[in-house]
């Protein structure tokens, strides 16, 4: 359009070149043909539009935005309207209270109430895309700055409006998966009514007050004490237990020797000790006396 405008123009200027002037006469052609030159390549070059990967086109001819949408590749269109392109690709928009880490430059966290009344503060990433059929009407209804009229302003508020059906420490901890189902659910309706699809809600970060924390670590460590010492108490019965069963076998094995060790029973060990002496491989020499006790000599 800018060289068609110029074209005109410079076709325009010429016509006012008459004089006196031998060289205004001259140049005064090659300026008409200039500007119908610049004329016929705007044409040209506002008749076609290239699409990019990943992203579609929205028409819109004086002011009224079409329908239908240009998919990525080369289009003839007509040179009077004009082409907004917009991503269908996956988008992320981060939420957070680390510095440069999110949209917004400085804490961006969400800080919200829990049902206790306690603080807490959220870190979240929001994974969407744009419906390419519902482009023209997100267009018509919200314009193209989409991520700053809808999915942060709605995100924030279905967090919000969630998190006081939850206490502060059943969100830090044991319901946290059931509160990120819970808000994705909200979210994902309002988004498909506004044109877009929610893909993922990843809950990164939630920060407890400092004083909640540290109960809760304190309550964690007594706990884990408490733990601790029922191990030991545990072990220490284990060893009792082991020392009375010890105790009992050895008192059980005494009573039977007791009663059941004979003469005969004293004689065959006797004999079991000397056959076992008589394998040693040092040369010795066994007496028998009247008592049967033997006298072991060495033969060295």
């Amino acid at each position: 359009m800018v060289l068609i405008a110029l074209g005109i123009l410079l076709m325009i200027s010429s016509l006012f070149m008459k004089g006196s002037f031998e060289q205004l006469k001259r140049a005064m052609p090659i300026a008409q043909g200039i500007g119908f030159l610049l004329v016929v390549i705007g044409l040209a070059t506002s008749c076609f539009v290239q699409i990019g990967s990943g992203q579609i086109g929205v028409k819109t001819l004086f002011g009224k935005v079409e329908d239908d949408i240009l998919e990525s590749g080369l289009h003839f269109i007509n040179p009077l309207v004009k082409v907004t392109e917009m991503d269908v690709k996956t988008e992320n928009y981060t939420m957070s209270g680390v510095h440069d880490e999110g949209q917004k430059d400085g804490d961006d966290a969400i800080r919200v109430l829990a049902a206790d009344g306690l603080e807490v503060t959220i870190d979240l990433t929001v994974l969407f895309r744009l419906i390419p059929t519902e482009a023209p009407r997100l267009v018509r209804e919200t314009g193209v700055d989409y991520t700053d009229k809808i999915v942060r302003p709605i995100t924030r508020t279905k967090i919000r409006d969630n998190a006081v059906y939850y206490d502060a420490v059943a969100l830090y901890s044991t319901k946290r998966d059931e509160f990120q189902a819970r808000i994705y659910k909200s979210i994902e309706d309002d988004f498909k009514k506004r044109g877009l699809i929610l893909e993922q809600l990843l809950v990164r970060n939630i920060t407890l007050p400092a004083s909640v924390k540290q109960t809760i670590e304190s309550k964690i460590n007594a706990e884990q004490d408490a733990q601790k010492m029922q191990f030991v108490l545990q072990k220490e019965k284990q060893e009792a237990e082991r020392k009375r069963v010890e105790a009992q076998g050895i008192a059980d094995y005494q009573h039977i020797i007791s009663t059941g060790l004979t003469d005969k029973q004293l004689q065959y060990e006797n004999i079991k000790a000397q056959y076992e002496l008589a394998k040693s491989p040092n040369t010795k020499i066994i007496i028998m006396g009247k008592g049967n006790s033997p006298v072991i000599l060495d033969a060295k």
